[in-house]
């Protein structure tokens, strides 16, 4: 016999979970303590909305489940704004929560179920002792099958309710099998390529998670395709000297260039959205677009034919079609090899005019500087705001889940410390390098405390311009109120510094040595860098934006 909260806690266990991230409370903290009894690590965040980046970080660095726990009412109403982004960016993460009693709301209470399903999030309030490890079971394997949040509800009156039995053996989630696809089913796609001359292969996230990078190179050599990525799925083709590198807005002028000439593009996993698209601009409007997805409802405007199905079943069928039917292979590859060899030298090796002054670095200047200073084995997490143009641009990362962009699927700011806890605590065999604006370092800063408490080795950047830079960019031409937009220069250097990291503030170049001492030191927790950046630089992705404005 035990409790509830204990019997969840072990089931939570018992399902391979290892990490829990939360804020205690009346709601979770009985669960919390079984959690930790029953060998689940715990970092304790210092606000719920930042658990919740954490695990959704988690995920996507490691591709593991986490967990966000959280007491009931204010608890979960925190976590809203980090739930809605985890959903939009489909990451397995369960959300064990406190609920209110079974015997009826107190004043206090929300309908929490209903608020999970304005967010998207699917609910298993465990109102039945009986039946409470089979559910809370079935609920981590949602979150890892359906790669989403899932929410665990705890009854207040139900936490210490006795629960019989003993905890049985957990048969990992079975991967779902693929939806099956005949070579009948890529007429179409076939006779798209056969008719091409300048295939583009583009993959995307979905393509990462069914393991569809290797085929897809594969597929590409035979048909004689350029690669291409988005920007979530970057570094998937890094070691093919046919990748062009990510497409849209943050494409070195070359690589868009040759992308631009394509006239078939084949999207593996991708949702082809205005930023993979940068606007309309990065593909020829005559160009065929052809998109493959699991999910068959998931057609983007872009796209002239649909074709539903696991990105890897679908790369495979159609490789041994081409090789079947014999398709003539296009001399693309041979024609702009030089080309395509200056596409991958990318930003780094462009010349730009050096607008630092006296007392602000040109972020250019600031992040190419940085390039060198960095392992190569790196996980990158970026929050939020115009300065993501600049690591994007000039820092490659090694693969996908080497690259944690908070906040992108739900355009919010204010994630990217919180994130890069979660990244750090996942994936301690790669340093953490969060790129942050001075806004939303600011909306997230009690993470910065979890940061350090960590130990983990982090770099922290911050892109400061005393602005909200993209909406001063964007808007002030147009009328906002500048007030509104700009503020008094913030000291994040004896902020951090306050909080226990080590920091600097940064006006030129050679205030970088403070990133090689700390490395020739063993990057001792963590380094906190407050980049006083030129305002007035603006980014090529905004740059071509205000220009269709």
């Amino acid at each position: 016999m035990t409790t509830l909260a204990r019997a969840v806690a072990q089931t939570l266990a018992g399902s391979g979970i290892r990490h829990a991230f939360g804020v205690v409370g009346g709601g979770n903290i009985l669960a919390t303590a079984a959690l930790t009894a029953a060998g689940v690590r715990y970092t304790a965040a210092r606000h719920e909305g930042g658990a919740m980046a954490m695990a959704d970080a988690h995920f996507r660095a490691t591709g593991d489940v986490a967990i966000c726990t959280t007491t009931h009412g204010p608890g979960i109403t925190n976590t809203v704004t980090a739930l809605a982004d985890a959903v939009k960016n489909r990451s397995g993460v369960v959300l064990l929560c406190g609920d209110a009693p079974v015997s009826g709301p107190r004043p206090h209470d929300i309908d929490q179920s209903a608020l999970m399903a304005a967010v998207g999030v699917h609910v298993v309030r465990l109102t039945e002792p009986r039946t409470a490890r089979a559910d809370t079971a079935a609920a981590v394997r949602a979150a890892r099958t359906e790669r989403r949040p899932v929410a665990v509800f705890l009854p207040g009156d139900l936490l210490s309710h006795p629960v019989s039995g003993t905890p049985g053996a957990l048969v990992p989630a079975a991967a779902g099998a693929p939806h099956p696809v005949g070579e009948q089913d890529l007429r179409p796609l076939l006779e798209a390529l056969a008719k091409a001359r300048r295939p583009l292969l583009l993959a995307g996230l979905g393509a990462w998670h069914c393991g569809a990078g290797k085929i897809l190179r594969e597929l590409g050599d035979r048909i004689g395709a350029l690669l291409t990525t988005t920007v979530m799925a970057g570094g998937l083709f890094r070691d093919s000297p046919w990748s062009l590198g990510v497409c849209g807005g943050f494409a070195a002028p070359a690589a868009a260039e040759l992308m631009g000439e394509a006239d078939v593009v084949v999207a593996f996993g991708a949702g082809l959205d205005t930023f993979t698209l940068h606007g309309g601009r990065i593909l020829d409007p005559a160009a065929t677009v052809i998109q493959v997805d699991i999910d068959g409802h998931k057609r983007a405007q872009r796209t002239d034919l649909m074709v539903q199905g696991d990105a890897h079943a679908v790369a495979v069928t159609l490789l041994d079609a081409v090789e079947k039917r014999a398709l003539p292979l296009p001399d693309w590859r041979e024609r702009c090899a030089t080309r395509v060899a200056r596409a991958r030298a990318g930003w780094a090796h462009l010349t730009h005019e050096d607008a630092s002054t006296g007392d602000r670095i040109d972020p250019r200047t600031l992040t190419r500087s940085l390039a060198a200073l960095l392992p190569e084995e790196r996980t990158l997490v970026l929050d939020g705001g115009h300065f993501i143009a600049w690591p994007g641009m000039y820092w490659p990362v090694p693969d996908p889940a080497g690259f944690v962009f908070t906040g992108a699927a739900f355009q919010s700011i204010g994630l990217g410390l919180a994130g890069a806890v979660g990244a750090a605590v996942g994936r301690p065999d790669r340093m953490t390098v969060l790129a942050v604006g001075d806004g939303g370092a600011l909306m997230g800063l009690s993470e910065l405390d979890t940061l350090v408490r960590s130990g983990r080795p982090a770099l922290v950047v911050v892109y400061d311009d005393a602005a909200y830079g993209f909406e001063e960019h964007m808007y002030a031409p147009q009328g906002a109120d500048p007030a509104t937009l700009s503020f008094a220069d913030t000291d994040f250097a004896a902020v951090a510094r306050g909080l226990g990291a080590r920091a600097v503030t940064v006006r030129r170049p050679d205030d970088l040595d403070a990133v090689r001492r700390w490395r020739s030191a063993g990057c001792p927790g963590t380094l906190v860098l407050d980049c006083k950046v030129v305002p007035g630089v603006i980014a090529p992705f905004l740059t071509d934006l205000l220009e269709r404005t």
